[in-house]
């Protein structure tokens, strides 16, 4: 169990719910030595020690309170996967973490290069750290130094994606890590399957993110070309 004043940090971040849920997930990380790496719209994304080997793991904790659940729902009302979920605000959020884990696995099944799920817990999210020392930047802090070569690459991942039957539905710079001048691509609890029919505008949306992204360095991309790739 974790010190006192260590657990008092703790539940000034979490609610005691979530502490358990830490607590019972500490067989796969040191839950006292979470390193913060970014906060998003709806979680919280640590760092941890592995505990037992070298290097990290990656613990993505949606948060309880502070979601926007609208937003959430609106996502995940039309997937099948995920039905008689509204106004159970609770539930929303352990579906969305179950749909990254699930969508993380049919990204690497699809040869979408993502992080490996590894485990979990309601609200609680356990993958692969993407780094060496410290966690990969995002496309937006830290431009490749190919920007030709990293988009092809970018539109390759979609494709790939694309084929298996899926969108990620919120691309951006801000959910594509450089990492060692490749594209790792990250938050897919939105992620969809192609027949959902909000698939073609998140798809839409994507690539006009991406191309908008990276024609501001002067590459010339035609998104409906691009587009027309993805399909083909």
């Amino acid at each position: 169990m974790p010190t006192r004043e260590k657990f008092k940090t703790f539940e000034a971040v979490f609610d005691q719910f979530t502490l358990r849920n830490l607590f019972t997930l500490g067989t796969f990380f040191d839950y006292e030595q979470l390193i913060p790496v970014s906060v998003g719209k709806e979680a919280n994304v640590f760092a941890v020690p592995k505990k037992t080997g070298k290097g990290f793991v990656i613990v993505k904790i949606y948060r309880l309170e502070t979601c926007d659940f609208n937003r959430m729902y609106d996502y995940i009302k039309s997937d099948p996967r995920y039905l008689n979920l509204k106004n159970k605000r609770r539930d929303v959020v352990f579906a969305w973490c179950q749909r990254e884990y699930r969508n993380l696995f049919a990204a690497r099944e699809a040869h979408m290069n993502a992080p490996t799920p590894i485990h979990f817990l309601k609200n609680i999210l356990v993958m692969e750290f993407i780094g060496d020392d410290i966690p990969a930047s995002k496309l937006k802090d830290c431009l490749p130094k190919n920007m030709k070569h990293f988009f092809d690459e970018t539109i390759n991942g979609i494709k790939n994606f694309y084929r298996a039957g899926f969108v990620h539905g919120d691309l951006s710079q801000f959910n594509i890590l450089n990492h060692n001048e490749m594209p790792v691509f990250i938050d897919f609890s939105q992620a969809t399957n192609i027949k959902n029919f909000n698939a073609e505008a998140w798809l839409r949306r994507d690539v006009k993110n991406v191309c908008g992204f990276f024609s501001k360095s002067g590459l010339d991309i035609s998104e409906e070309r691009v587009l027309k790739k993805i399909k083909n």
